[in-house]
C-alpha cells in the first residue's frame, strides 16, 4: 500500500455496511484498495443480484473498464463497515505508467477478471433477445462482441427464457431484436444508439491533436500506442469497432512473441488497453466522412457533424472483403452470409455443414476454426493449389482435418432460402458441373476493397483505390513541401497511410502493426518542421 500511495494520491474513505462504492453504469469511477472490512462485487443485471467476488484487506476493486473508459459492468457494495483507499482514474493511470511492477500486477488482474466474467457462463450483462436468422440481431451481437461488451444472447428459436422475458417486458416476437440494459429496453437500436446508451462512445476532447488516427485496426492501434507513449496527443477515430479484419480472426499463430495461438480479438483488446494506458483517446463509433486542409492542419469531418483538427493524420482504415458476385448474396448478408468467423458467427454453425470461400490465410483460419463446430466445412478456392496464397502450416492443417473438404476451381453460382440462407449452388469452372449444398452459413474471404471513398483528391490512390505513399508520390502535383515524402507519407505532407489501406502493403497482421509503429517516427519528423 505504501508503494501505491507513493505513485498516486489516495484518499482514505469510510463506508458503512450496505453503502455503494460504485454501481453498474458508472463512468470514471474510483479504484479502491481495501484497508479494513469487506467489499462485495455484484452482478445486478440478472433476475437476482449475484455475488462475483468479495475483496478483503489488501485486495482491490476494478477491471479493464478503468482503462477503456467504458461504464462499470458490476457494482461494489460495502459488505461490512470498511475503510478503503480511493484513487481517481488519472491517479490509477499514473500508477500504471510510473510504477511498472505494481502496475503490471493491477493490469494483469484487470485482464484476468474480465476474462473470467466472459467465460463464466453465469454473468448476464447486456441482454440481446432476437432470432439467429435476423440480420439486425446479428448486427447487434457483432457490434457488442467486437466492442468487447459483455452480453447474453437469448435466441428466439431455442432459449427457454425468451417467452417469460417477452411477457415481462410486454413485447412480442415481432418487436425483436431488443436490447435490455439496466431495465431499459431498446427496440432494434442502431449501432450509434447502442454506443451512446451503453456509454461506449466518448467524443473527442482536444481542440487540436498532434495525431489523429482514422481506423482502429492493427496499424491504427499500433500508432496510438507508440504515439501516446511518446507524448503525442493522440485520438483514434473508428467507425464500428477496434480491430478491423483482425478482430474476426480466431487464431493468429505466426505473430512474433506469441508462440501459442491468440485470437485477433484478444490481441486487439490488449492493444486497446495499452493505448488507453498511455492516454490515447478512442472514439467509437466515429465514422469519418471527409478530410480537408486549412493551412498546416488537417480537418476531419465526422458523421455526427463534429470536426477533429490535427497536425498529422494517419489513414489506417484498412480494407473490407469483397462481396461475392453470386445471385442472392446481398439478400442473405447477416442472416447466412458472413465476412468473419468468430464465436458470434460460429453459434449458427453447430452441427451443420458450412461453406468457406477463399484461398488466403483468412479463409484457411476460418475453415479450421469452423471445423471444430460444424459437421463439415466445404472450402471453395478459385485455383488448383491450396499452397499458392496460404501459409504452408495452415494448408497442411486443412489437409489433415478430416471434416474439411477442399473444392478446387470452384465458385458460388447462387444462394437461396426463405428468411435465411438454406442452400448454396456451386460450379466447377473446369467441368461446368453444378452442385447444391444445404447450409445455413457461407463465409466469404475473397480479396479486399480499401476504405478510401472519404478521401479528397489531394490524397492520391492507385488504380484499385489503395493510398499511394513514399516515392510513388514524390512527383505528385499535390506535394507542396521542400523535402521528399517519407516512406509512409501520402501526397499531402503530414498525412500518412499504414496497413492494408496502403498501396503495396503486405496484407498481414504483423506488417500492419509494424507500419503503424513506424508511422509515428515520421510524424515526429514532420512535426519538427512545422
Amino acid at each position: 500500500m505504501a508503494e501505491l500511495r507513493r505513485c498516486a494520491a489516495a484518499s482514505l474513505e469510510q463506508y458503512r455496511a450496505g453503502q455503494v462504492l460504485f454501481e453498474v453504469g458508472d463512468r470514471d469511477f474510483k479504484f479502491f484498495v481495501v484497508k479494513s472490512g469487506e467489499v462485495e462485487i455484484l452482478d445486478p443485471s440478472s433476475e437476482s443480484p449475484k455475488t462475483i467476488a468479495v475483496h478483503r484487506p489488501g485486495q482491490f476493486t476494478g477491471d479493464v473498464a478503468h482503462l477503456t473508459g467504458s461504464p462499470s459492468v458490476v457494482s461494489a457494495v460495502a459488505r461490512a463497515n470498511c475503510e478503503v483507499y480511493g484513487i481517481s482514474p488519472a491517479g490509477l493511470r499514473d500508477v500504471l505508467n510510473n510504477c511498472p511492477e505494481l502496475g503490471n500486477v493491477i493490469l494483469q488482474a484487470f485482464i484476468a477478471r474480465r476474462q473470467l466474467l466472459r467465460e463464466s457462463g453465469s454473468f448476464t450483462g447486456v441482454r440481446v433477445i432476437g432470432s439467429r436468422y435476423s440480420r439486425d440481431t446479428f448486427r447487434i451481437r457483432d457490434f457488442l462482441a467486437r466492442n468487447l461488451v459483455l452480453f447474453t444472447w437469448l435466441d428466439l428459436e431455442s432459449d427457454p427464457e425468451v417467452d417469460r422475458l417477452l411477457r415481462r417486458f410486454g413485447i412480442s416476437e415481432s418487436d425483436t431484436p431488443v436490447v435490455v440494459w439496466r431495465e431499459r429496453l431498446l427496440r432494434n437500436p442502431s449501432n450509434r444508439e447502442l454506443a451512446e446508451t451503453l456509454g461506449i462512445r466518448r467524443p473527442p476532447k482536444q481542440t487540436v491533436y498532434d495525431l489523429a488516427v482514422v481506423g482502429g485496426g492493427p496499424a491504427g492501434l499500433a500508432a496510438a500506442v507508440y504515439g501516446a507513449s511518446e507524448g503525442l496527443t493522440t485520438v483514434v477515430l473508428e467507425r464500428t469497432a477496434p480491430g478491423g479484419q483482425a478482430s474476426g480472426t480466431m487464431l493468429i499463430e505466426n505473430y512474433l512473441g506469441f508462440p501459442t495461438a491468440k485470437s485477433g480479438s484478444e490481441l486487439v483488446e490488449r492493444a486497446v488497453l495499452q493505448a488507453r494506458k498511455f492516454g490515447a483517446e478512442l472514439s467509437v463509433p466515429a465514422p469519418v466522412t471527409g478530410l480537408t486542409f486549412e493551412n498546416a492542419y488537417s480537418l476531419l469531418r465526422l458523421e455526427t457533424g463534429e470536426t477533429v483538427v490535427a497536425k498529422c493524420v494517419l489513414i489506417a482504415t484498412g480494407a473490407e472483403y469483397r462481396r461475392l458476385l453470386a445471385e442472392g448474396c446481398e439478400r442473405f448478408e447477416g442472416c447466412g452470409v458472413y465476412y468473419a468467423a468468430t464465436v458470434t458467427e460460429g453459434q449458427v454453425c453447430q452441427g451443420e455443414d458450412v461453406v468457406v470461400v477463399g484461398g488466403g490465410n483468412s479463409a484457411g483460419q476460418a475453415a479450421v476454426f469452423l471445423a471444430k463446430r460444424a459437421r463439415k466445412v466445404f472450402l471453395l478456392i478459385l485455383g488448383g493449389d491450396l499452397y499458392k496464397d496460404m501459409s504452408a502450416y495452415l494448408a497442411r492443417r486443412i489437409e489433415q482435418t478430416p471434416n474439411i473438404e477442399v473444392l478446387y476451381h470452384t465458385t458460388v453460382l447462387r444462394m437461396e432460402g426463405d428468411k435465411h440462407l438454406a442452400t448454396v449452388t456451386i460450379v466447377n469452372s473446369r467441368t461446368g458441373e453444378e452442385r447444391t449444398l444445404t447450409t445455413p452459413a457461407l463465409f466469404s474471404f475473397i480479396g479486399a476493397v480499401p476504405r478510401t471513398d472519404w478521401l479528397p483528391p489531394e490524397i492520391e490512390r492507385d488504380a484499385k483505390q489503395f493510398v499511394r505513399t513514399g516515392a510513388a508520390v514524390a512527383g505528385s502535383p499535390h506535394w507542396n513541401a521542400q523535402r521528399q515524402p517519407f516512406l509512409l507519407e501520402t501526397s499531402r505532407p503530414g498525412v500518412f497511410a499504414a496497413g492494408d489501406v496502403r498501396s503495396g502493403s503486405v496484407k498481414r497482421f504483423t506488417s500492419a502493426v509494424g507500419e503503424g509503429a513506424m508511422a509515428v517516427q515520421f510524424v515526429h519528423e514532420h512535426l519538427k518542421g512545422m
